[in-house]
Formats: structure tokens, C-alpha cells, sequence
């Protein structure tokens, strides 16, 4: 065993200990498991906040698209800032609907939002789907760079099952505290590692910034500008909107809300959760740095810079340390995600949609099961390869921000939405992500000879435009055929 893989190996274990031990002490209802009976205080809802904002996504996806895109990468540092902004009047509000309606899962808001079981299964089925690309994420990033730190020597997939394995195990006996007391660690650490290899890169290789980003523009001329066509303006600043707007509409998101002791953490934390944003800024120091130090890498390959320019720069043992918390960034969101797909598929999909009468005591025993096989479900989908993270991450997004027209409807003093419009939003939204993923549809297909400024809107944001003006078109019209047939029944 090398030196590297034997550090990743110690932080595992640690990792494992630590999620294991969390439960001591504690009696595992499905309250308790699943939103840490709703006492987490300000400190323990932003480092898990910021566990989960903090993944092998921007990680490794952060500097990878550095690397091979240049400055459309900036769209990733850009999103936080409006979403935050979003979220400081947002979220409170979450959190009282919660504690007023006892929700424990993410569907659980829309359903009692909502007043509609059946809307709950749409929202989870949308969710776990998101999810489902969120953890292939995270287990592939943990392949990756397992793989990478231990120099061959484990290989990813190996490393990809023992992920798997040990979240599933430490979710299973602790549930969200687990991922809660590993959080602590890993956002001190990775603050610490970015930051040191943001400014230690860049001058250790080419004496500082500006130096190191003329280098890139006299080697690579353009580079460094929006591209005029492609990843353009209008796409970058369309997938910022789209993005900010489905910021919150991840459901450990809720989770992690749902696990406040009071509204006045949650509100904290969007004031704090701006502070994480600085640390990306380092990652695409990073991936820059790697533009002319490991030249050559290509399509998913690109996503290998950080690691590719750390084993070049650094002994094995540090390099191991930087794998070893790159582990850790994988573990806590995989984890959160595991916990919440577990808990929709039990809770909304099995009792609300086919056994109303089950308890919490048999949903949480359900949901204890369905916890590996959701995670056997995405190792075999991340085994078989894919996407960039970036890409992953934009699907997902794009798909869970389909329910923003619903959820920002019911925030609303006198919501005007109904579940009618909910499911018709939703699911016009659907069929145009579906069209674009699935068969490439895109602005340009769909109006020939526009722009390249309209024709590179992301289409995610279109599906959105769309999914608004059915959800408004839909509830007005039923709410008017409500109010007729009532008005005709009264006469």
C-alpha cells in the first residue's frame, strides 16, 4: 500500500467512525433520522448547508471546466450569489410551512402546500430523478479521484462500492446526524486545501496571477473571452437565472431546513453561505494553473485537472490528504441525497400513493431498506459511464427546477396556483427538458435563423418560461370553472 492510498484509506475509516457514532445516544424515529428532530442550531445547519453546496461537483467540476471552457465556468461562482439573495426570504418561510404541517420530507411541502397526495408522487418522482444524477455525481467523482490519489493502485470502481457501501451503512444507523458530524470535518479541511492550492499553484508555477493568465492568453488566444457562439452571454446568464432559481429545490436542501432549531438559523445561513463562494473562486485557480502544466486533457477527462496538476506538484502523501478529502466532499452530499431519496420513495411515493394507512414506524423501517437499493441503483448507472459533472449537474437542475412555479406560488401571501396547475407545469416543463435532453432540441431547431444570442439560451430556462405560463394558464382557467360550477350549484 502506498502512502497516498493509505491516508485515503485513514480518512474513510475516520469518516465512517465518526457517521457510525453520531447516533449515540439518540432513539432513531423517523423525525429523528430524517430532520434530526428539528435541533440542529446555526453552526450544524451551514456546515451541512455547506457540505452539501461543497461537492466532488465543484471539486473536481469546478476546476475541470476551468480548464477546458474558460470563463463559462464562472456561471458556477455566479448562481450562489442570487440564489442566496433568494433564499434569506425564502427559506424562513419554509421552515415555519414545516413546522406548522410536521413535514419531514421534501414532497411533504407540496403536499400539504397543496392539499394533494398524488402531487406529492409527481414531486418525488422528479426529485428522486434529480437526485439520481446528483449521486452519480458524487460516486463517480469519488472514483475519480480515489483512483487518481492512490496512483492507480485502487481502481474506480472499487473505490466507487466502498463509497457506496460506507454511506449506506452510516445513513442506515444515524440518518442525517451522521452526515451532520462529517460535515464538520470536511468543510474545514477543504476550506484550508482550496484556498492553499488556489494560491500556491499559481505562484509555484508561473510567479503569481497575472502572470499565469498571460501565459494562458499568449498560448491559447481567446481563451480567455465568452466564446461568440456555443457557451455564449445569453447562455451563460440564462443558466445563472436558471440555476439561482433551483438553487433551493434540492430536496436536502429542505432537509437540511426542515432540521433547524429556529427560523433565525436558517436565516443565518444565507447570510453565511456567501463565504463558500470565495473557495470555488481557488478550484478555478486551480484548473487554470492546469492549462498549461497538464495539457491535453479532453471531454469527461478535463474533469482530472485538479488531481493531474496535484500528483504532478506534491509528494505522495499530500497527495493522499487531498484525495482524502476530496472523499469527504463526496460522502456528505451522497449521503443527503441517499437519506432523502430513501425517505421520498417510502414516504410519498409507497404511503401516499398506495398505503395511506402505514405508519411512521413502517415508512421509516421502508425507507431503511430502500436505502441500498436506491444506492445499487446508482452504482450501476455511474459504472457504465457519462457526462461531464457539469453536465450532470445542469440536467438535474434544470429537471428540479421545474417545481419553482409551485413551490414560489405557495410562499405567497395568497397563493394563486392550484394542484391542477402544479401538474400541468410540471409537466409541460418535463416534455420540453425531455425534448431537449433526449433529442437535442434547442432554440435554433425549433426558430431557424435566429441568433446565436437567442439561439444559445439555455434550455432549461425555456422549459421553465414554459412550465410558468402553464401552471398560471391551468389554475386560472380551473379556479374559474370552480367558481362557475359553484355559483350555478348555489342557484
Amino acid at each position: 500500500m502506498n502512502a497516498a492510498l493509505a491516508v485515503i484509506v485513514a480518512f474513510l475509516a475516520f469518516a465512517l467512525f465518526v457517521g457510525l457514532r453520531a447516533r449515540r445516544g439518540r432513539t432513531m424515529s423517523l423525525e429523528q433520522w430524517a430532520v434530526g428532530g428539528r435541533g440542529f442550531g446555526t453552526l450544524l445547519v451551514f456546515l451541512l448547508m455547506a457540505g452539501e453546496a461543497f461537492s466532488t461537483f465543484t471539486f473536481l467540476g469546478a476546476s475541470g471546466w476551468a480548464y477546458s471552457k474558460g470563463p463559462p465556468a464562472f456561471y458556477i461562482l455566479a448562481y450562489g450569489a442570487l440564489a442566496y439573495l433568494l433564499g434569506y426570504w425564502m427559506l424562513p418561510a419554509v421552515w415555519r410551512h414545516a413546522m406548522r404541517h410536521g413535514c419531514v420530507s421534501f414532497s411533504d411541502f407540496f403536499v400539504s402546500a397543496y392539499r394533494s397526495r398524488a402531487l406529492g408522487v409527481v414531486v418525488s418522482l422528479v426529485a428522486v430523478l434529480g437526485m439520481t444524477a446528483l449521486l452519480i455525481i458524487q460516486l463517480r467523482g469519488l472514483g475519480i479521484i480515489v483512483s487518481e490519489a492512490s496512483y492507480g493502485t485502487i481502481t474506480p470502481a472499487v473505490a466507487i462500492w466502498c463509497g457506496a457501501i460506507a454511506m449506506v451503512l452510516y445513513i442506515s444507523v444515524s440518518g442525517i446526524h451522521g452526515s451532520a458530524s462529517i460535515a464538520i470535518y470536511k468543510d474545514i479541511l477543504i476550506l484550508v486545501i482550496a484556498v492553499f492550492l488556489g494560491v500556491y499553484l499559481p505562484l509555484h508555477y508561473f510567479g503569481g496571477f497575472g502572470e499565469m493568465f498571460a501565459r494562458i492568453d499568449a498560448s491559447r488566444p481567446g481563451f480567455l473571452q465568452m466564446p461568440a457562439s456555443g457557451l455564449t452571454l445569453s447562455w451563460y446568464n440564462s443558466t445563472i437565472l436558471l440555476t439561482s432559481l433551483g438553487y433551493y429545490l434540492y430536496p436536502y436542501v429542505f432537509t437540511s431546513v426542515y432540521a433547524a432549531r429556529t427560523e433565525g438559523a436558517v436565516r443565518k445561513n444565507t447570510i453565511l453561505m456567501p463565504l463558500y463562494q470565495m473557495v470555488i473562486a481557488f478550484m478555478f485557480f486551480v484548473g487554470f494553473a492546469a492549462i498549461l502544466q497538464v495539457p491535453g486533457l479532453t471531454g469527461a477527462d478535463s474533469d482530472l485537472a485538479l488531481l493531474r496538476i496535484v500528483k504532478q506538484t506534491f509528494s505522495p502523501w499530500f497527495v493522499g490528504v487531498i484525495g482524502g478529502v476530496g472523499v469527504l466532499t463526496a460522502l456528505v452530499p451522497g449521503s443527503m441525497i441517499l437519506l432523502n431519496a430513501s425517505t421520498l420513495i417510502a414516504k410519498n411515493i409507497y404511503r401516499d400513493g398506495i398505503a395511506p394507512q402505514a405508519s411512521d414506524a413502517v415508512v421509516g423501517k421502508l425507507a431503511k431498506r430502500v436505502l441500498p437499493v436506491f444506492g445499487l441503483v446508482a452504482v450501476g448507472f455511474v459504472l457504465r459511464g457519462g457526462a461531464t459533472f457539469v453536465a450532470l449537474a445542469l440536467f438535474a437542475s434544470s429537471l428540479l427546477t421545474q417545481l419553482f412555479p409551485s413551490f414560489v406560488s405557495s410562499l405567497l401571501p395568497r397563493p394563486f396556483g392550484n394542484k391542477y396547475g402544479a401538474f400541468a407545469g410540471i409537466g409541460a416543463g418535463a416534455v420540453v427538458l425531455a425534448a431537449a435532453v433526449g433529442f437535442d432540441v434547442n432554440l435554433r431547431t425549433l426558430l431557424p435563423g435566429v441568433s446565436d444570442t437567442v439561439a444559445s439560451i439555455n434550455m432549461g430556462l425555456v422549459a421553465l418560461a414554459v412550465n410558468a405560463v402553464t401552471f398560471v394558464a391551468v389554475s386560472v382557467f380551473t379556479r374559474s370553472r370552480n367558481v362557475a360550477a359553484g355559483l350555478a350549484q348555489s342557484t
